[in-house]
Order: C-alpha cells, then sequence, then structure tokens
C-alpha cells in the first residue's frame, strides 16, 4: 500500500530528515519517491532497506552529478528521487553497510557545501530587510515595513540554521585533528 506524508525539514535538518526516513523504513515503509516536502511511501518488510540524502556539488542533471549518482547505483543502491541539490537513495541492508560519508572529511566537505547555499541567501534576506524597513520607515510604508520584518525573521532562520551547521562542523574538525 502506498502513503504519501508531507513534512517539513530545513536544509540543516538533513540528519533528522535522513533519521526520520530510516524510521518509517524499520516500521516497513520505504520511500518510493520524494517531492518538495511530500514523501511517498510503500510498504517492505520493516527495516528492509536503509536510506540516504545528499546535497550534491551541483544539480543533480550535470554530468558530474549523473556520475556520482551512478556510481551510488554501482554500490546496489537506488536512487528514489531529488530536490533542487538533494538526491535520495535506498539500499537494502542485506547488500552491505551504506554510508555516502564514511569519514570526517566527506562529512565536512557535505556541511560546507550547504553553508555555501545558506550563507548568500541569508545575505540576501538581510539585505532586503534593511531596504524594506528602510523605505517603510521613511515613507510610512506598512507593507515595505512587515516586508522587512519577514525578511529579517527569514535571515534570523538562515543564520540560525548556518550556525548549526558551523558548530557541528567545528566538532568534526576537532575530532579529526585527535586521530591525527
Amino acid at each position: 500500500m502506498r502513503q504519501v506524508i508531507r513534512k517539513w525539514f530545513w536544509a540543516w535538518e538533513f540528519d533528522k530528515e535522513e533519521q526520520w526516513l530510516n524510521d518509517m523504513a524499520a516500521q516497513g515503509k520505504v520511500l518510493l519517491s520524494v517531492h518538495y516536502a511530500t514523501y511517498e511511501f510503500e510498504d517492505s518488510q520493516p527495516g528492509e532497506y536503509a536510506i540516504r540524502l545528499e546535497m550534491l556539488e551541483k544539480f543533480p542533471g550535470s554530468e558530474e552529478s549523473q556520475q556520482y549518482i551512478e556510481f551510488v547505483e554501482s554500490t546496489g543502491a537506488e536512487f528514489v528521487g531529488k530536490v533542487m541539490k538533494w538526491v535520495y537513495f535506498r539500499k537494502k541492508k542485506e547488500l552491505g553497510d551504506f554510508e555516502l560519508h564514511g569519514d570526517n572529511a566527506t562529512r565536512i566537505k557535505h556541511l560546507k557545501g550547504i553553508m555555501v547555499l545558506l550563507l548568500p541567501l541569508g545575505a540576501l534576506n538581510l539585505f532586503c530587510a534593511i531596504s524594506n524597513l528602510s523605505i517603510g520607515i521613511g515613507m510610512g510604508s506598512t507593507a515595505n515595513v512587515l516586508c522587512g520584518l519577514l525578511n529579517l525573521a527569514v535571515a534570523v532562520l538562515l543564520g540560525k540554521g548556518w550556525s548549526l551547521l558551523n558548530e557541528k562542523k567545528k566538532k568534526l574538525e576537532k575530532d579529526a585533528q585527535l586521530f591525527e
């Protein structure tokens, strides 16, 4: 039986999203397809699959990304779907371990890629907030003030996400230094 669930995760919550998808697989609901905040599941044996997701450096249609997807598939994993630069894979556990980020260096690279996405978005929203608030206050425009406050809230949210990822990255870098 197929089931569609709508659920939102922020880009910096990718590990939480992956855990949720694996919890669903453990309950016998394996990921069949993915779209913006929409997940389609089908029945399977509980715990039959492991699910992994990753944000690619380039969009999935690029030659480099296609080669990477084919490489992951060559390990026995199935490409489930994509959302922007995010790709989703599933692999039967009987085929062996399934890790996309097997060491600290690749985990750090992955975090940096997400941080590079969040930084300009946060900066753009901060710029728009300042502009809209300046115009709104100067001209008495309630609409501009409201837009400015919304932009400011988004900038703060993205900044918080960036900060959380940076903390994870620093911890991984510290752990890597301990093992050198």
